[in-house]
Formats: C-alpha cells, sequence, structure tokens
C-alpha cells in the first residue's frame, strides 16, 4: 500500500478495523481462559464427588445384610416373647 494522500479515510478505517479485530480478539483468548480455568475446577470437583461416592460406597451396609439382621432381631424376640408367656 502507497502512502497516497488521497486515501486518508481508507487509512483511519484500517486502523480502526485493526483495534476492533484485536479486541475481539482479547475477548475470544480471556473467554477460552476462563472456560479452561472453569473446566479445570469443575474436573476437581467431579474427581472430589467421585471420592465421596466411592467412600460412602464402602461404608454402607448393603440391604441383604440389613434385611437378614432385621429378620434374626424379630425372631429373637419372638422366641423371647414365646418363652416368657409360658
Amino acid at each position: 500500500m502507497t502512502g497516497d494522500p488521497e486515501h486518508p479515510v481508507v487509512h483511519g478505517e484500517l486502523a480502526e478495523l485493526r483495534r476492533r479485530l484485536d479486541v475481539a480478539y482479547a475477548r475470544v483468548e480471556g473467554g477460552l481462559a476462563l472456560l479452561g480455568h472453569r473446566t479445570e475446577e469443575t474436573a476437581k470437583e467431579l474427581d472430589e464427588l467421585n471420592s465421596r461416592m466411592v467412600s460412602l460406597e464402602h461404608t454402607r451396609w448393603p440391604l441383604p445384610s440389613l434385611a437378614a439382621l432385621t429378620a434374626l432381631g424379630a425372631l429373637v424376640v419372638t422366641v423371647w416373647s414365646a418363652l416368657r408367656a409360658h
């Protein structure tokens, strides 16, 4: 491009377009950085929740065992009541 004095408006418009492009690029870069940070935070939270869930699964009572224990308790109470009634 030559330094033609007849087109000073073109240079101003090109400078404005370049400024707008730089601003838009900065916004996109900032948005991508924010998304990357949020992705990392979400991954950390997911890992923490997963480890909590695994620890809860290991400490819970399985339902069949709980049912057997309840049935055994009911049997003991029934036998005790029957023996006491006689």
